[in-house]
């Protein structure tokens, strides 16, 4: 069997490494990587390929950034093309990116089986483009591997129950399998110049980004915080700042970090402050509480005993959510058993 697996942004690597490694230790499957470049900054892509054992792309079509529209035009025409010259049985897309939308479209157009890890993730924000990736990239797909039960039941209540499966969540594999490499040398994931106790924020989302009334919110609620915060920041991010918003002195912005070494930040923090939704669900697995710096959010299951907060940008109300106590009992993550990697090869296999 041959599997083209697309990726094109941090978090997808991440997920790829994880199936990856199950997939090339068995001998019937060739697989065959194709990174669309999507993120190209050496910190948003060189350094997860390194630092978490990823075999080098096979293909890599640099598209660089760009309009929603210019970046998956690009992206479409560079994946047909080595669709058509690899023929593989299967086409891997993950979560819910630009590379994950043309990876699906342009496998469906040449009639090529597409399945979709991380499927049926529903805010029901179609302001967001992410969500618009995900409805479409489940509604093209032939197999949607879903990480949560609320994702089978929103695949469900789209009809979509027979091509789908109960996975469990990637993610929840790789935090298992890499938490233990940095427990066996933890100074070696240390990041210099973070403070001993500290918040860790991300900011990345377009919805607070490219909104300056919500970016002036995010950094006027850490100013009144009274606790130093490390904020990897994307380079974006960085120039929107520049620009427009002072920053307060108790934010430490640092440049982006691996995995390992986000992972390392995340152990070592009091709380999580992000409008991610992988570090919504990493946190979670760590044990650390979430405010989510969103409205909504497509994890629910992380909400159970406050262990993620929904503020949005509001200043009150992150600042309540991080004065307030800390959880004390963890559930059950509702995330699979760890082996969803192993899960998602033997339904592509048949087996």
């Amino acid at each position: 069997m041959k599997i083209v697996t697309i990726v094109g942004a941090r978090p997808q690597f991440v997920k790829a490494a994880t199936v990856s490694r199950i997939i090339r230790a068995n001998p019937a499957v060739h697989e065959i990587l194709l990174h669309t470049g999507q993120h190209y900054d050496e910190n948003m892509s060189d350094v997860f390929f390194r630092e978490l054992s990823i075999p080098l792309p096979d293909y890599n079509l640099d598209v660089g950034s760009g309009s929603h529209a210019v970046q998956t035009g690009m992206m479409l025409k560079g994946i047909e093309e080595v669709l058509l010259k690899e023929k593989p049985d299967w086409t891997l897309v993950y979560g819910d990116t630009n590379s994950t939308l043309a990876g699906a479209l342009a496998a469906a157009k040449l009639h090529i089986p597409v399945a979709h890890i991380e499927a049926g993730l529903r805010s029901f924000n179609r302001a967001m483009p992410e969500e618009v990736n995900r409805i479409v990239t489940d509604r093209i797909s032939d197999l949607l591997f879903a990480p949560t039960q609320t994702a089978v039941t929103n695949l469900t209540r789209e009809g979509l129950a027979d091509i789908t499966c109960f996975s469990g969540d990637v993610m929840y594999d790789s935090v298992l399998f890499y938490k233990e490499w940095i427990l066996r040398d933890p100074g070696k994931y240390m990041t210099a110049g973070v403070p001993g106790k500290y918040l860790l924020a991300t900011i990345h989302r377009a919805e607070n980004t490219d909104n300056p009334e919500n970016l002036k919110n995010i950094f006027l609620a850490f100013s009144k915080l009274g606790q130093e915060i490390v904020l990897p920041l994307h380079p974006r991010t960085r120039k929107i700042l520049q620009s427009s918003i002072s920053v307060p002195v108790n934010v430490h912005i640092i440049d982006p970090v691996g995995y390992l070494q986000m992972m390392k930040l995340t152990m070592d923090a009091s709380r999580v402050l992000t409008d991610s939704g992988g570090l919504q669900k990493e946190a979670y697995f760590l044990g650390k509480q979430c405010i989510t710096l969103r409205t909504e959010t497509e994890w629910i299951e992380t909400l159970h005993d406050r262990w993620n907060i929904i503020t949005g940008c509001d200043p009150e109300l992150i600042e309540r959510a991080v004065g307030g106590a800390l959880p004390v009992a963890m559930q059950q993550p509702g995330f699979g058993n760890g082996k969803s990697a192993g899960i998602i090869l033997e339904k592509l296999l048949g087996i």
